[in-house]
């Protein structure tokens, strides 16, 4: 087995402990700081599939994300000198009305990992407080709005409406939660729409170079 695909299988799962250390020796091994990168970040895409058909749960998925961010904190100082990783900036909040903030952290740690400057306004977040976000922020190429509740998705319609309203440009809306749906992400003006932590890092990537 070689040191990415170790590194690969204790991000799934979720040996903390052991991941620096085999990312060190991945890198010692001459595999590029985005290689390994990019297999935690392919680690993580198993996890949220897992997750997303029920073969593991909330726990599983965040002790398999302190491990990949264990290894990400390892590759930072060889990945600040690479100038392309950086995607630019990430306003991502859970919108208002809603608390839920494991799903943000998640996606925030995925986008994160994927390389963007991540500004994460927290949970209960009102619309003028994204937009705030986005005016203070350089380069900010994503927003990413999540909610969890069902009864949240009309507060949802509301930030994305009020984004787009804002004459802000130069970034894209992804937006996404367990009641959220593609068809509800296009009807609501949103750039993209994302399952889980996992596609919301490709997803970010994706309409980031569009």
């Amino acid at each position: 087995m070689s040191k990415i695909d170790e590194v690969k299988a204790k991000v799934e799962a979720g040996k903390s402990k052991l991941v620096p250390g085999l990312v060190q020796e991945a890198l010692d091994a001459g595999n590029t700081p985005q290689d390994i990168l990019d297999a935690m970040v392919a680690s993580m895409g198993v996890i949220g599939e897992k997750f997303s058909t029920g073969e593991i749960f909330v726990p599983e998925m965040l002790v398999a994300a302190k491990a990949m961010s264990k290894g990400v904190d390892v590759l930072k100082p060889h990945l600040a000198g690479d100038g392309s990783s950086k995607l630019g900036t990430c306003i991502i909040g859970t919108v208002e009305g809603d608390l839920h903030d494991i799903g943000k952290n998640l996606v925030s740690l995925m986008i994160e990992s994927a390389g963007f400057d991540i500004v994460d306004l927290g949970v209960d977040v009102p619309a003028e407080k994204f937009i705030e976000a986005i005016k203070e922020n350089t380069n900010v190429k994503i927003v990413a709005c999540s909610g969890l509740l069902t009864s949240t998705m009309p507060a949802m319609r509301k930030t994305v409406a009020a984004i787009n309203a804002s004459g802000l440009t130069g970034f894209k809306v992804i937006v996404g939660g367990a009641p959220v749906t593609p068809e509800f992400a296009a009807e609501i003006g949103a750039d993209g729409f994302a399952l889980d932590a996992g596609t919301a890092a490709v997803k970010a990537k994706e309409l980031a170079a569009a």
